[in-house]
């Protein structure tokens, strides 16, 4: 449910500002720095979140992060000044953050043998529930003003109480207690101040630099089209903003199938093939644009070729890699530092985005296309790195081992 909130807060936002806008008389630019506010709050949250997730365990972090999402979201829903929004949005931001690399680095310690991949590829399932439920949302609310915005957080906070609920009974990960306490106790595990150095070394050095590469490399060109989609559909494709977002809809009609694909496929021994699929598929996605030209059908099948490379060659496979590669006292620590700069990488060339649409929106996506394929390259050498063992020291004292996957589809 970190990934539903996540999605459903990033969502909610690009929305509610705008219903916002006149209520509460955010010009332009404003918009443009709450945006970016929230972006930076993610990418902070994400840092900050997974050390103290690996340092004082999981389940007080997740506890503390989803109350601090819970806060942030009525913040938003209860706006009546600009103010309000500043605050709320960098809570609700380093709140989804924080969560994200800690929840799923639990799902990953507490899975059965053999389902680990199955239940982390879950969680982007249900990203991509929480995108449809509040487009859903947002279809039925899109004309209320300020009204409508308010019931698009208030939907994220209602969602963030349930989950806190349920969370009330989630222990705390086994293998996280045990492997802490043998670190606080010396006989294994780096203290907190060797952390960093831990990971810069091997046998962590290689899997951080290619997941870092891999994680801010995809998410670039999905972070570029998806900020920048209605205004190629509407200042290049001569189109509207109603069908971007007819399209933007139909593409989860292929994205959450292909997901749930995933998590069928990503324990067994055929893994590779499909992300070799959905890596083609990814690198098409920009490279149909670049090739004909940007027009209607262009985006649009892009856009649909697109859902099924990312569901099977993005964010799914980045969050089983982190669980398969890191140890159990690194392994938050380094997905947070991994999320934290690819948000930032993201924010930083969105600056520069409209210059290269000014060079020609061809261009870009011609440019994304070769960083796309540059990036799924990495995955094939990331796939091919040994996997940790469950509970391995995290100073590598105990060689990495490699775990053989279920047989399967």
């Amino acid at each position: 449910m970190a990934s539903y909130l996540d999605a459903a807060a990033i969502v909610s936002t690009g929305s509610a500002l705008v219903m916002y806008s006149g209520p509460l008389g955010l010009d332009r630019s404003e918009i443009g720095t709450l945006a970016s506010m929230l972006t930076l709050s993610i990418a902070t949250g994400a840092l900050l979140g997974g050390r103290l997730g690996d340092r004082y365990g999981r389940r007080r972090v997740f506890m503390a992060t989803v109350s601090l999402m819970a806060v942030g979201a009525v913040l938003l829903t209860a706006a009546t000044s600009s103010g309000f929004l500043y605050v709320g949005v960098v809570v609700a931001g380093f709140a989804a953050g924080a969560d994200l690399p800690v929840s799923i680095s639990l799902i990953g310690e507490q899975a059965p043998e053999g389902a680990r991949g199955k239940l982390v590829a879950l969680s982007q399932v249900l990203w991509y529930a929480g995108i449809v439920t509040t487009q859903l949302i947002g279809l039925l609310v899109g004309d209320m003003g300020a009204t409508g915005a308010r019931i698009l957080y208030a939907h994220v906070a209602v969602v963030a109480v349930l989950v806190l609920a349920l969370r009330l009974k989630l222990p705390e990960s086994q293998q996280w207690i045990d492997q802490r306490r043998t670190a606080d106790a010396g006989a294994g595990g780096p203290a907190a101040p060797s952390v960093a150095r831990a990971l810069l070394r091997k046998p962590h050095l290689k899997a951080l630099v290619g997941l870092a590469l891999f994680y801010s490399l995809t998410n670039l060109a999905a972070n570029t089209k998806g900020q920048f989609g209605a205004y190629l559909y509407v200042e290049v494709a001569d189109s509207t903003v109603r069908v971007a977002s007819a399209v933007g809809l139909a593409t989860l009609f292929i994205s959450v199938p292909m997901a749930m694909l995933f998590m069928r496929t990503v324990d067994g021994r055929n893994r590779m093939r499909w992300y070799t699929l959905g890596a083609v598929c990814f690198v098409l996605s920009c490279a149909v644009p670049a090739t004909f030209g940007v027009h209607v059908w262009t985006l649009a099948l892009g856009s649909l070729v697109g859902a099924a490379g990312s569901a099977l060659a993005f964010e799914g496979i980045f969050k089983v890699w982190s669980q398969e590669t890191f140890p159990t006292l690194l392994r938050a620590t380094a997905q947070g530092a991994i999320i934290a700069f690819a948000r930032v990488v993201a924010a930083a060339v969105a600056l520069w985005t409209p210059m290269l649409l000014d060079a020609g929106p061809r261009v870009m996506f011609g440019a994304l296309a070769v960083v796309v394929a540059g990036a799924t390259a990495v995955g094939v050498v990331l796939d091919r790195l040994p996997k940790i063992r469950p509970g391995a020291p995290a100073d590598g004292s105990a060689a990495p081992v490699t775990v053989p996957v279920a047989d399967g589809s």
